[in-house]
């Protein structure tokens, strides 16, 4: 993979946190934007390597929701919440003045995407959901409950890596040594010699409440119009084959990857990931004409009145 320097800004939230995303520039005629957003407990180094390779062509801004990273933790834990992470995410959108923007979205991050499809289609050229859908498997969820939320005293890196091994050896079967440290860096923190996950344990507590609750296909169906492509975890546990197999059905026009041998959820870095998310952001438009905007943002309209008349949001 390609290195390449970011810069760390910060941004205000809707309710007044300050919320960090990396920034790496891209070249000077950069298309559009890529902005990338992680997973329930990940953080923007889940795209240190997919960020710098993408950044030889794009400009790339990667995300930490509240509570992740360097963002500040909320107050109000019952804010750690799908609605409130796309209100934020759209807040960044906003600040930056973004009207050419590519999302790549993983797990939770790939439902704020979908949410955000629906919310702003005029602004987004395209959208990556990596290993996640429409509908999530309770097996997969069952899996991130036993854990989200717990720590046991971890004294050193290597420590980290093997817990990173006993939560995760399944999902990746090929990593080595060297791939857990890698793995452990991202997603813990030291401070003061103590080791912990990189985010607020706190966001566990809507998590069981909230995750199964949205039916989520309305949203997907409503990013007919958007280019998409899907990528799954060969052996993911929260986005079944037949959940896989249905989102092609109902959306023909959307690419598909498998990353075959790991599960949820692949980190893309990985060749099929990468050379599926190539040639998805090559075949974009560098912009969103006019007609289609305004096509695309009557429809938004039309689909959050429908929503609110039956009492969804």
């Amino acid at each position: 993979m390609n290195s390449a320097p970011f810069t760390s800004r910060f941004y205000t939230s809707p309710d007044g946190l300050k919320l960090h995303y990396r920034e790496y520039a891209g070249p000077a005629n950069a298309p559009f934007t890529v902005l990338c957003i992680p997973g329930l407990t990940r953080n923007a180094r889940d795209f240190d390597e997919l960020a710098p390779h993408l950044a030889t062509r794009y400009r790339v801004l990667c995300a930490e929701l509240r509570g992740r990273g360097l963002s500040e933790y909320a107050k109000d834990p019952s804010t750690y919440v799908p609605p409130v992470y796309v209100r934020d995410i759209a807040a960044l959108i906003n600040a930056e003045g973004l009207t050419r923007v590519a999302l790549v979205g993983t797990s939770l991050g790939g439902v704020v995407s979908m949410i955000l499809g629906s919310l702003m289609p005029a602004k987004l050229l395209g959208i990556v959901l990596n290993d996640i859908g429409p509908e999530i498997s309770p097996v997969g969820l069952a899996r991130i409950a036993s854990y989200l939320g717990k720590t046991k005293p971890i004294n050193s890196w290597d420590d980290a890596a093997e817990t990173m091994k006993f939560l995760d050896g399944q999902i990746y079967p090929d990593y080595q040594q060297a791939d857990w440290l890698k793995m452990a860096r991202r997603r813990f923190v030291e401070e003061n010699g103590a080791f912990r996950p990189d985010y607020d344990l706190n966001i566990s507590k809507p998590f069981a409440g909230s995750s199964a609750a949205v039916d989520l296909w309305p949203f997907f169906l409503s990013l007919k119009n958007i280019p998409l492509l899907a990528i799954r975890g060969g052996t993911s546990d929260l986005l079944s084959p037949e959940v896989f197999a249905r989102m092609k059905q109902e959306m023909p026009h959307m690419q598909q990857a498998v990353v075959p041998h790991h599960g949820h959820a692949p980190y893309l870095d990985e060749p099929e990931a990468i050379q599926a998310i190539d040639g998805f952001l090559e075949s974009l438009p560098s912009r969103v004409g006019a007609f289609t905007a305004l096509t695309r943002t009557v429809k938004s309209i039309l689909f959050l009145a429908r929503l609110k008349i039956k009492g969804v949001i």
